[in-house]
């Protein structure tokens, strides 16, 4: 996570420099904190739009969704979904990176729907469809 200048990045509310410390606090965290961190990302990331911060986040999201001591991976995996789902329509450019991103692990979803916690089958299960049905405008091909 050192790598993003998240400081050059933003979110639903503005600046992302505080994305890492949320990432954190949902691989480490107990179940309260973890809840917690998880929904500040979901308002900043994408539940409002899609940002910069989105596409940079999503490879970590990947990571914390098979780490098996992660508390919320099914939360996470569902944050993966919202983010697919949606848009910023004045940045094209940005929506299809974040989409993009989630596409990128899509091994790791197929991985996920043979986890041994049912409770992160069926979201993996949920986030494959969702894939699978995808067809915003800017990621239709020309």
């Amino acid at each position: 996570m050192s790598r993003v200048r998240w400081h050059e990045l933003s979110h639903a509310y503005g600046s992302a420099e505080e994305v890492p410390g949320r990432l954190a606090r949902v691989a480490r965290g107990d179940a309260s904190a973890a809840a917690s961190a998880l929904s500040d990302l979901g308002l900043w990331l994408g539940e409002l739009a899609v940002f910069d911060a989105t596409a940079a986040a999503v490879p970590f999201l990947w990571d914390l969704a098979v780490t098996e001591s992660v508390a919320d991976r099914t939360g996470v995996i569902q944050l993966l979904r919202t983010i697919l789902e949606h848009a910023n329509p004045p940045r094209p450019d940005v929506q299809y990176a974040a989409h993009r991103a989630v596409f990128d692990g899509r091994r790791l979803a197929e991985r996920l729907t043979g986890d041994e916690d049912a409770t992160v089958r069926t979201p993996a299960r949920d986030l494959l469809a969702a894939m699978d049905s995808h067809a915003c405008e800017v990621c239709r091909p020309a």
